[in-house]
């Protein structure tokens, strides 16, 4: 009985220091909680409602169903998907794709050849540097340097003329793919070497006997790269494309700065203008909320589709299977 009460009496001397880090997580669920999931029912909410002002009078909110929803699908003739917030998401994904195509084949490039023990290339931290200040440089900054390089008597535009791939009276901002792929340009330039690291680090993590053992079975690089790397690189290049997605799509700060008009709509003829700008003006300008959150909704939906195929085509299904098998025998 006397060592059953000691043992009970040091149980209750033991501190339980596995609840202190419920404390230490608080913040992060409590800033999640406000800033960001409780929007999203929000904004859920919203786009079922009728919600606009005109001047002083505001109108709703009244519940209308999926009236937004329509609205922002189906074009004032009833074409299905000739609305504004189509042709912008339309301008959106094509920037996204121009920028975010080169960026992972070079960032995937630069990556295994700074990671390459055989290159034993000198001053990879000063290259590293270079490549990522880009990514420290603000979004303003760069939409305004680029402007002025491809304006009208721009010494960018100068130098294209000069070389004979654009006529003298021809202006680049009066056209929509010439401003497309100047922005999707600076996106590129802007986070390429942020990707960059994020695949090094990632090769970094992987086995160096792995790597070894390709070699002395006589490996090319570029066997090693394809049959080894990328296999193993999958998670962190998941990780790279989606936020990718989510970041691109999301895309704002460059073209509301680089080519708009007064009333902040991307030029040429909405050519430049981004779902978040329509979703911006709609909320501001038009203060119609209830469109605006269908929008934001749609965005939403066409966000995660993107992100679920990347998880379909990079998913290890030879895990998956053997897991399965694994369970099954149980």
């Amino acid at each position: 009985m006397e060592k059953a009460s000691r043992l009970n009496t040091k149980k209750r001397k033991t501190v339980e220091y596995g609840r202190y880090g419920y404390f230490f997580i608080l913040p992060f669920f409590a800033i999640y909680f406000i800033f960001q999931l409780w929007p999203l029912f929000y904004t859920i909410w919203m786009s079922f409602m009728e919600y606009y002002s005109k001047g002083l009078k505001v109108v709703g909110p009244n519940f209308v169903g999926i009236e937004n929803y329509i609205n922002v699908l189906v074009g004032s003739g009833g074409k299905l998907l000739d609305t504004f917030t189509i042709r912008a998401l339309y301008n959106t994904i094509v920037m996204w794709i121009i920028n975010f195509i080169p960026q992972i084949l070079l960032a995937l490039l630069l990556a295994a050849w700074f990671t390459d023990t055989r290159a034993k290339l000198r001053g990879q931290g000063a290259f590293k540097v270079i490549m990522f200040m880009p990514n420290i440089i603000t979004a303003a900054t760069l939409a305004v340097l680029f402007y002025s390089l491809f304006s009208i008597n721009g010494p960018g535009t100068q130098l294209l003329r000069m070389l004979g791939l654009i006529s003298q009276d021809y202006k680049i901002m009066d056209h929509a793919w010439p401003t497309r792929v100047i922005i999707g340009f600076i996106q590129f330039w802007m986070w390429y070497g942020n990707t960059m690291i994020i695949l090094i680090a990632g090769i970094l993590g992987i086995d160096p006997s792995l790597f070894e053992a390709a070699r002395v079975d006589g490996a090319s690089g570029w066997q090693i790269f394809k049959s080894v790397t990328l296999p193993l690189l999958k998670p962190i290049t998941l990780f790279v494309l989606v936020t990718s997605a989510i970041g691109g799509l999301q895309m704002y700060d460059i073209p509301s700065l680089f080519n708009v008009n007064q009333a902040g709509d991307g030029l040429p003829d909405f050519a430049s203008n981004t779902i978040t700008m329509y979703i911006r003006k709609l909320t501001l300008a038009s203060k119609d909320f209830g469109k605006a959150g269908a929008s934001s909704i749609v965005l939403f939906f066409v966000t995660l589709i993107i992100s679920l195929l990347f998880f379909f085509f990079l998913s290890d299904r030879e895990t998956d299977r053997a897991h399965a098998r694994k369970k099954g025998a149980k």
